[in-house]
């Protein structure tokens, strides 16, 4: 498996488990300790803008290594 597959694989991981979190934090979704909870209100977007950094990284990888036609 290739670094750029491994970036947009943990990246898009680490989206959705950040959108949980802050959903979570938000008690948009209950029956957790992590619900109401204002930690994962601010933790869970950090989460997601790093999974956004590392899919932006993992397709530039990519792009840089298919070549121009």
């Amino acid at each position: 498996m290739s670094r750029s597959w491994l970036a947009l694989t943990l990246g898009l991981l680490a989206i959705v488990v950040g959108a949980v979190w802050t959903l979570q934090g938000l008690d948009y979704l209950t029956g957790s300790a992590m619900s109401g909870q204002r930690f994962w209100v601010v933790a869970g977007p950090v989460v997601v803008l790093v999974g956004l950094v590392a899919v932006g990284l993992g397709l530039r990888a990519r792009r840089r290594r298919t070549p121009s036609g």
